[in-house]
């Protein structure tokens, strides 16, 4: 077997522009005065899928990873025919990551997190003698866990224990992956906090979420995937958002894109969503404001309890710092909507009867706003458009048997990081 050659990149600041080399897990420019995700820039600026690898490291020039793992997957674009139908529209693309078999699409973990972990973890050198820490609300905790498990990655994976049900896997887990959990009425936002606190023993490595270029860049091969099918930059994009991860990701590979020239030099719109009543950052994009709108921790918790599409509540999203979400939209033009609950049911039931497979709430989120979109006019109907169903095929998936993964320890993120760390490496 050819032996993987780790892909040429440099990182850039992307408030400054400074271009500086990658000392193996940068997360920040050293010299950054002001907070900027740092992005990547690929020697090879020309989109070139790569023929000898397989699933997601096709897309491995565009890709900061330093080797290839396995059981990897990409997602899968497609022109619909029912669901465009029902919004009349003539160039609707879908793109999915999930398991739907007879689409080609077979992520056994139903999300697009796949993307993520799949690159996450091969920017980890082999000899990587550190744990590594992921925090999650969910599907990003699923993903991370069998993908670690399947190459014998060690990890602990911070969740809140309210979210426990999303952790069910086909087999049991490898005992290199640990799961924790902030106990019961907790959010997202703290799971983040224990992860935080974890870190500070430098035994563990926190892999960074948003501020991860592996992360976005494993994200953005869903944009990837929709040009290499359709021959040229959509239109227009939807996709439901917690973080909002996703949309820079696809308007970060939507520029690497245009830098390429054969696929055109247009911006996509973003056209994003929320789940109602958890609407931070379509209330802070509507108020024109760079800066978050307020939210309390006890608000953002409450609201977090009732919507259906519990993987869009994260209340610390990377939005307001240089090339985060406000940028992205700023730069690309789109809008924000939200979808309630009803609306998520609605669209549940339709795209089963109309597409043929399930798919979760926080895709619903995406197809209601793609809907609402249409009937205001944001969109023509001979516009291409790329639908991000972001997961989808779990009635598929679980026919095939699954088992829950219990937390290894449930632990409340206000004890002081000592404790915290020491609880954990009894774990180990």
């Amino acid at each position: 077997m050819k032996r993987f050659t780790p892909t040429a990149y440099k990182l850039m600041n992307v408030a400054t522009g400074r271009v500086f080399e990658d000392t193996g897990w940068t997360l920040a420019d050293p010299l950054g005065e002001k907070p900027s995700l740092v992005r990547a820039v690929y020697d090879n600026k020309k989109f070139t899928p790569r023929k000898d690898l397989k699933g997601l490291y096709r897309y491995a020039e565009w890709l900061p990873i330093s080797r290839t793992l396995k059981k990897s997957c990409a997602p899968v674009t497609y022109k619909s025919e029912a669901l465009a139908a029902e919004l009349g529209l003539e160039n609707l693309y879908i793109t999915l990551s999930g398991y739907v078999p007879e689409k080609g699409a077979l992520m056994q973990t139903c999300s697009f997190k796949e993307t993520e972990a799949f690159s996450v973890c091969a920017r980890l050198p082999k000899d990587n003698k550190k744990i590594l820490i992921v925090q999650s609300a969910g599907n990003t905790a699923r993903a991370f866990a069998q993908v670690c498990s399947d190459n014998n990655i060690p990890v602990v994976i911070c969740i809140p224990y309210d979210n426990r049900h999303d952790l069910w896997f086909h087999k049991k887990l490898k005992p290199c992956v640990k799961v924790i959990a902030a106990p019961a009425g907790c959010d997202y936002y703290d799971a983040i906090a224990l992860g935080e606190k974890l870190a500070k023993d430098p035994k563990f490595l926190l892999e960074g979420g948003a501020k991860n270029v592996a992360r976005r860049d494993g994200m953005g091969t869903t944009i990837l995937s929709a040009v290499e099918t359709i021959g040229r930059i959509p239109d227009a994009y939807f996709q439901a958002v917690g973080s909002g991860t996703g949309a820079i990701a696809v308007w970060e590979n939507n520029l690497r894109l245009i830098e390429d020239g054969r696929f055109g030099t247009n911006k996509m719109k973003l056209f994003l969503s929320q789940n109602a009543p958890f609407t931070l950052m379509h209330d802070s994009w509507k108020a024109d404001s760079r800066e978050l709108v307020d939210i309390t921790a006890e608000t953002s918790r409450r609201q977090c309890e009732v919507i259906l599409a519990k993987v869009l509540s994260n209340r610390k999203p990377p939005y307001s710092l240089a090339g985060g979400l406000y940028d992205a939209l700023k730069d690309a033009g789109g809008d924000f909507y939200t979808a309630t609950n009803e609306d998520i049911i609605i669209w549940l039931l339709k795209v089963l009867a109309l597409e043929g497979y399930d798919i979760f709430p926080a895709s619903a989120t995406a197809v209601a706003s793609l809907a609402k979109a249409v009937k205001e006019g944001k969109v023509k109907k001979d516009d291409t458009i790329m639908l991000n169903i972001t997961g989808c095929g779990l009635i598929n998936s679980q026919r095939e048997g699954y088992q829950f993964k219990k937390p290894d320890l449930v632990i409340d993120p206000d004890l002081d990081a000592a404790e915290i760390i020491r609880q954990v490496n009894e774990l180990f």
